[in-house]
């Protein structure tokens, strides 16, 4: 279970360092026709959210085993 966990944080920041990508290439690009810059930017910062969420209900719940404290 942890394992599928991982993966799923991990395509997640994949996905997000994609938008990142294609936010660049619109902004070089400037194409009246294609979604603006701040469309995909939206997107990464949306999922960068999603990913803390995650991380934070996970380490609560048990799922994520964090370090235990030095005292």
């Amino acid at each position: 279970m942890l394992a599928i966990f991982k993966l799923i944080i991990v395509a997640l920041l994949l996905y997000m360092v994609f938008n990142l990508f294609r936010a660049l290439f619109v902004m070089l690009r400037n194409d009246p026709n294609k979604p603006p810059m701040t469309h995909y930017l939206g997107k990464r910062v949306g999922i960068a959210a999603l990913v803390l969420l995650v991380l934070i209900i996970a380490a609560y719940s048990g799922l994520l085993p964090l370090n235990p404290r030095p005292y």
